[in-house]
This record gives C-alpha cells, sequence and structure tokens, in this order.
C-alpha cells in the first residue's frame, strides 16, 4: 500500500531503452549474456535483497539493462549469422525451447563467442553457485532488534501448578 509518505520515482527515471528481441533470442543468448553481464547483476541483486526497495536500485538497473544492450550490439556485429541460426533452432525445433535439439547450432555459436568475444559458456550449474561480489556501495545500516519493555515476566517458580484437567498433552512421550 503507497501513502503520501511515499516518493515515487519519476517517468524519466523509468524510462530506458529496453532489449525487444523474442524468447527464443534471449534464451539462445542467456548463458553468455549471463557471463559478460555478470557483475551488474550480481550487484543489482545485492541491492534488492540489502535494501528491499527496488526505487533505490533504479541506477544498478538500467546498469543491467545498459549491459544486455551492449551484450546483444556485439552478437550482431561479430556472431549473427551463428546466433540468428541457433535462435532460430531453438524457436522451430520444439514448444518449449529445449536445449537438446540444437546442440549443433549451439556449439558453432559457443564457438564464435569464444573466438570473436573471449566470452566461453559457462559449465552446468555455473549460475547456481555461491559466489562472493566485491562491490564499491556502502553496506547498510543493521536493523536493531526491538526491545519490548513492558513484556510479561514469566510465572514464579512457586506459583501452583495443578494438574491437567483431560490428562496430559505429553501422551506421545509417555
Amino acid at each position: 500500500m503507497a501513502t503520501f509518505d511515499h516518493v515515487l520515482p519519476t517517468e524519466e527515471e523509468l524510462t530506458v531503452p529496453e532489449v525487444s528481441l523474442s524468447s527464443a533470442s534471449l534464451r539462445a543468448g542467456a548463458f553468455h549474456m549471463g557471463k559478460y553481464c555478470e557483475n551488474q547483476n550480481n550487484e543489482f541483486m545485492l541491492c534488492r535483497q540489502e535494501l528491499n526497495d527496488p526505487r533505490k536500485c533504479l541506477a544498478e538497473g538500467r546498469a543491467v539493462t545498459a549491459c544486455a544492450l551492449d551484450f546483444f550490439r556485439k552478437v550482431k556485429k561479430t556472431c549473427y549469422a551463428e546466433f540468428t541460426q541457433y535462435a532460430n533452432c531453438l524457436d522451430k525445433s520444439s514448444g518449449d525451447l529445449h536445449f537438446k535439439h540444437c546442440r549443433n547450432t549451439q556449439g558453432v555459436l559457443d564457438k564464435c563467442m569464444l573466438d570473436n568475444l573471449g566470452i566461453e559458456r559457462p559449465e552446468y550449474g555455473y549460475f547456481s553457485r555461491a559466489k562472493i561480489h566485491h562491490t564499491d556501495r556502502p553496506a547498510p545500516a543493521k536493523r536493531e532488534k526491538k526491545v519490548y519493555e513492558d513484556a510479561t515476566p514469566g510465572l514464579p517458580d512457586d506459583y501452583p501448578r495443578p494438574p491437567a484437567k483431560f490428562g496430559s498433552r505429553l501422551h506421545y512421550m509417555m
């Protein structure tokens, strides 16, 4: 819920050039783009996780979009034919864009990316592996633990404790 205390970003702050590609093209370039833009992605995700407010991470989000645009422009200059062939194979070989039908064209694209852009396709499980990300942003302030002064104290040790009316609740322990 938004109140008058919330300051929303302006339309100019939210307007960025978008990556206008098909799902097959994005899937075809996903592994290489993930490796190419890894630092920007990690910075954005760290900001979102630490600050828990998307309005404070707009600059990092713009950096991710700019990196993606830069990546696909470089791919278009150097490996356009291989990339298009791989994206078309993904699009037309199955209804859910499976990689298994297009391993030959994937190999051709991987070789082109390595030769021309120096980006090697990451091994299986690379993006799910835990990594340490070094950042220049200061760490957010630690939230102090709330202390409630009026918390009800426990019962004194000598308080009478009559047996349970309908038997013990700990029947499973007997």
